[in-house]
């Protein structure tokens, strides 16, 4: 737990300073929306055409995915598994397995450079409500069937570190390599790790007014991005699902849990920003 006890010594200073700053701006007009957040870099693991989510048990029967954090991620792969499994995260006590569609340039597949999953609350929720990822759980965020672009709150493309979002691809420049964050469901309906027909239909997206009824268990939102080494002209992109539009990303989750619950309250709870992490030209 040499992780947990170095993020509890930060998180403990950080929040020493957020009250104090918090009584400071007592009186300094509306309340901000949550800023509270942790996130954790993960390198590229390998591909496969495999979903043990979506296809369990199937090996070949999904289009090609790119795979982060847990390794030897496959068609048969349990929560077991996961736990038992080692990581590219730098946390390594983030054994969850993230996946998305492999991207290509025409017939060329662009592997990724790595990745970043930042967990926050949505706005509109209370952040001392939020509380961890059961462990197993399964999620898809986006839509791999859609036919038309995406809400870019889901869905959204960019370069580097420039915030704007777009619906498709757009022209990076050089310096500035190509971006796609997918923001999962934040609301659970605190019964199914999974739903084995749809498999989005346990879980939900906040609103301004929070989590609805039927999904009333506030969980982490996670912004999942990928970054690749390709800049320029973007016409000519495409992903395993289709169009640059069908994408989306997996997530089952097998967080170490009493690391996961201390960065749940030290952070997101606490509303204390513990760390922005920064990808290197390698993803490390």
């Amino acid at each position: 737990m040499a992780a947990a006890a170095v993020t509890l010594v930060v998180a403990a200073a950080a929040v020493a300073l957020w009250r104090t700053s918090s009584s400071d701006a007592e009186d300094a007009g509306p309340v901000a929306p949550p800023e509270g957040r942790f996130v954790v870099e993960c390198r590229w693991s390998h591909s496969a055409p495999v979903d043990p989510i979506v296809h369990p048990g199937m090996p070949g029967m999904s289009h090609l995915h790119e795979f982060f954090g847990a390794t030897d991620v496959d068609a048969d792969t349990t929560v077991d598994d996961l736990v038992d499994s080692d990581t590219t995260c730098r946390n390594k006590e983030d054994r969850a397995a993230y996946w998305a569609p492999a991207l290509y340039d025409g017939d060329r597949r662009i592997e990724p450079r790595g990745s970043n999953a930042y967990y926050r609350a949505a706005p509109g929720v209370d952040p001392a409500a939020v509380v961890p990822f059961p462990l197993g759980l399964m999620m898809l965020g986006g839509d791999q069937f859609s036919t038309a672009a995406q809400d870019t709150e889901v869905v959204g493309w960019s370069c580097g570190f420039n915030p704007r979002r777009h619906a498709a691809p757009p022209d990076c420049g050089e310096g500035s390599p190509l971006r796609v964050r997918v923001t999962f469901p934040d609301c659970w309906d605190g019964e199914h790790l999974d739903d084995p027909v749809d498999h989005v239909s346990h879980v939900a997206y906040s609103d301004e007014r929070g989590c609805p009824d039927d999904h009333p268990v506030v969980m982490p939102q996670l912004e999942f991005i990928i970054e690749y080494p390709f800049s320029g002209d973007a016409s000519g992109l495409r992903l395993a699902s289709g169009e640059t539009f069908t994408a989306h990303a997996d997530f089952f989750n097998a967080w170490d849990p009493e690391a996961l619950a201390t960065d749940v309250h030290y952070c997101i709870n606490a509303d204390v920003v513990c760390g922005v992490a920064q990808l290197g030209p390698h993803g490390t």
